[in-house]
């Protein structure tokens, strides 16, 4: 049965998640001991067999062997290997949890397109909801070691009320080398057409409706069928298990707590290297929790890579066989036209619906309703801003060069900037303006003559811009 603790985190509190550290059931703890236990004893095997079974010779070439094998664990690009792995198969886990076939929609638009109160009316609906259940258990049957140890042969099916004998006998008559979940699909389309040839279903846009449904319904089954069939390559799988399995191999040997390097010549006043080495610890608890952490993670992708067998979190999909057919079968046949009488609403002649609040959450009728991120922005105070303009095609090219004077600093008196003021916004009605040309002053040292040719060309390129 999946582990639901959505309650104990629906508020964020000081320690919210250490209360699910101290759960057993589908926690890390259940599924990692027996690895974990086993790393243990392997590092006490070793520790022992080095401190009291080795001469003082061995141990030398021993701890030259584990500083050897530190450095390569080191080596192992073990975070990203497996992080990449454990995100493709939760990635793929939840895709399959989504893939699982509910009746729905499907049923509500039965309810709505198949009509006839008659026993043949009900027969119609009742047969059309009950294919479609049938799919989804013949594909779960094909996928889910829950569902078939549930449903063994096709007589636990018959038996189940899924499916008639004489529908067995057509079934097992079709000779495939297939999977043949999709029978039952095909009985559908061939009924629906049957009941709009007799008017059950009054029109032809109802029909399609029907079959989209169905198609729906049928894709969630296929696809449901080929995540069973096509799994994440082996070689990925394989790669992340050695390399996982390969740096605690490693870490047995070279995590182990050994003599320290042969000591340099003493200098006068420099203490010993040996005794200065690390500290000598029978547990080694950073190593522990290293193989915790990756272990643990290899552990969880171990568990969801196949969400259907009988792990403590994988899928109920017995229980979602009973709630498809229960709840389809109410649609479809308890339900149809059984409605309660339309009558008035609480709010009829009220202007706003405003339903009440109990003491417990009175408090949130207190907070304004949001309106938008920019509804409390503060707008400029300079009318000139609010003011609107005329845009006109190709009056950008024929604004003049303005300049902010933030960037006048920055760029000096005589670079032009590319903002454009409202001012000179709209201005392209008249004859183009050559703001830009230079205009040389008597008094600046500038020629006056060239200064006046230079203002007849400006003159004489604006009238013939006014010409037609």
């Amino acid at each position: 049965m999946t582990v639901s603790y959505t309650l104990k985190v629906a508020e964020a509190r000081f320690g919210g998640f250490s209360g699910l550290l101290l759960r057993w059931r589908g926690s890390i703890y259940k599924l990692l001991y027996k690895e974990f236990l086993l790393f243990i004893a392997l590092y006490a095997l070793l520790s022992i067999t080095y401190r009291v079974l080795l001469t003082q010779e061995q141990r030398h070439v021993y701890a030259q062997v584990a500083r050897y094998c530190n450095r390569s664990a080191d080596l192992i690009p073990l975070s990203f290997v497996l992080g990449f792995y454990v995100s493709m198969v939760v990635n793929r886990w939840w895709a399959q949890y989504t893939s699982i076939p509910l009746p729905d929609q499907l049923m509500c638009v039965i309810s709505a397109s198949v009509h006839g109160v008659d026993q043949h009316g009900r027969l119609l609906r009742r047969t059309l909801i009950r294919y479609a259940n049938l799919a989804s258990v013949l594909v779960l049957r094909s996928v889910s070691t829950r569902v078939l140890k549930r449903f063994p042969t096709m007589e636990h099916v018959v038996d189940a009320g899924f499916m008639s004998q004489e529908e067995r006998k057509k079934f097992e008559s079709l000779k495939s080398d297939f999977n043949k979940y999709w029978v039952p699909c095909v009985w559908f389309t061939n009924l629906a057409a049957k009941a709009r040839r007799d008017g059950r279903i009054r029109d032809d846009i109802a029909l399609c409706l029907l079959l989209e449904e169905l198609n729906k319904y049928r894709a969630k089954c296929s696809m449901l069928f080929h995540y069973d069939w096509i799994s994440i390559p082996l070689v990925y799988t394989q790669v992340v298990t050695i390399a996982v399995y390969s740096f605690f191999v490693l870490s047995l040997v070279g995590r182990q707590f050994v003599e320290s390097e042969a000591a340099e010549p003493l200098r006068p006043g420099q203490e010993s290297a040996a005794a200065l080495g690390d500290l000598d610890m029978y547990v080694p608890l950073t190593t522990l929790l290293q193989f915790f952490f990756y272990a643990g993670w290899l552990k969880v992708a171990e568990q969801i890579i196949n969400p259907f067998g009988e792990d403590d979190d994988d899928f109920e999909t017995n229980q979602l066989i009973d709630r498809n057919l229960q709840v389809s079968l109410l649609s479809v046949d308890d339900m149809y036209q059984n409605l309660p009488p339309a009558e008035k609403d609480q709010y009829w002649d009220e202007d706003s619906a405003q339903p009440p609040y109990t003491v417990a959450t009175a408090a949130e009728t207190l907070r304004p309703s949001f309106l938008g991120s920019t509804f409390n922005l503060r707008m400029s105070d300079d009318p000139e801003q609010s003011l609107q303009v005329e845009a006109y095609p190709g009056s950008a090219q024929q604004l003049p060069a303005t300049q902010t004077p933030l960037l006048g600093r920055f760029l000096g008196a005589v670079a032009p900037s590319p903002a454009i003021s409202l001012r000179n916004f709209g201005r392209a009605r008249g004859p183009p303006r050559t703001p830009h040309l230079p205009r040389f002053r008597a008094e600046e040292g500038g020629d006056p003559e060239t200064a006046d040719r230079i203002e007849e060309e400006a003159a004489g390129s604006g009238d013939e811009a006014l010409e037609p």
